[in-house]
């Protein structure tokens, strides 16, 4: 497998960390069913994201929750355009 971290859900984790940035030439490594398996755990990551609510007086939490949300939606749609100029 060519997952950073060992798997698909810490690479997803570390993706919405900003440890690792996602581009074509690292999906290129991977076959289709890993960078579905990627796409999978990155929007379940995503979802969960989304379900924490933090106190409206926390800046920080917001904007760190809001980062970790781009950087999640930006790795979804790079895997799906990356997808589909492969096929």
């Amino acid at each position: 497998m060519a997952f950073l971290g060992g798997s698909a859900y810490a690479m997803a984790r570390d993706v919405s960390e900003g440890y690792v940035l996602l581009n074509p030439t690292m999906m290129k490594r991977m076959t289709d069913e890993e960078l579905r398996q990627l796409r999978f755990e990155i929007e379940r990551l995503l979802t969960g994201i989304r379900g924490e609510q933090y106190p409206a007086d926390d800046t920080n939490a917001v904007q760190n929750r809001n980062r970790r949300i781009g950087r999640l939606t930006s790795g979804v749609s790079m895997i799906n355009n990356y997808l589909q100029s492969r096929h």
